[in-house]
């Protein structure tokens, strides 16, 4: 993945470990837990702790965290990916939260129903975790598959969404474009 030119950097600490986060002029570019699978190598990347949208992803991560937000207002720059990439990751935002999908409905989704395999490797390949929601598609049994930030995590995100869901609606277990 190259990323812009003018990408910026912070670290905030997370119940999940600390997170790194990226910025650009667009938006957020980057969210990845410093062990994760497929995470850019961003040592060169400036450390701008003041930056607004910086500032801004840590207090609604913080709050997502403690249970107060379902949804995330800052910007994206999601330039890294490929077209299809970045319909995969288009499609994603579209999964409501505390609910989950299967890799094989977000292929069907995306008229694409024979590339579930290459659906999977764009999600795992998502630079925004938590806030472009790859954690909430799951093996097409319902198991948990396949998670760049590591299983235990995509588990505990998902036992999060859930537990924060509690005090409104219930929401359906299943995420289908069309229902």
């Amino acid at each position: 993945m190259k990323f812009a030119p003018d990408i910026r950097k912070t670290r905030t600490d997370s119940p999940l470990g600390a997170i790194i986060l990226a910025a650009t002029g667009q938006g957020l570019a980057g969210v990845w837990f410093d062990d994760q699978k497929h995470r850019p190598d961003w040592q060169g990347w400036p450390d701008r702790d003041e930056d607004p949208t910086l500032l801004q992803v840590i207090a609604e991560l913080h709050q997502y965290f403690d249970g107060e937000r379902t949804g995330f207002g800052v910007p994206l720059d999601l330039r890294v990916g490929t077209p299809f990439q970045q319909s995969v990751w288009q499609a994603l935002l579209g999964i409501p939260f505390g609910v989950c999908t299967s890799y094989g409905t977000l292929a069907a989704m995306l008229h694409k129903p024979l590339a579930v395999r290459a659906v999977g490797t764009a999600v795992g390949r998502n630079p925004v975790g938590i806030i472009v929601p790859c954690h909430r598609v799951l093996g097409a049994d319902g198991s948990l598959t396949g998670y760049a930030g590591g299983l235990g995590r995509k588990a505990a995100l998902l036992t999060l969404e859930s537990g924060a869901r509690r005090t409104g609606q219930p929401a359906p277990t299943a995420w289908h474009p069309n229902s």
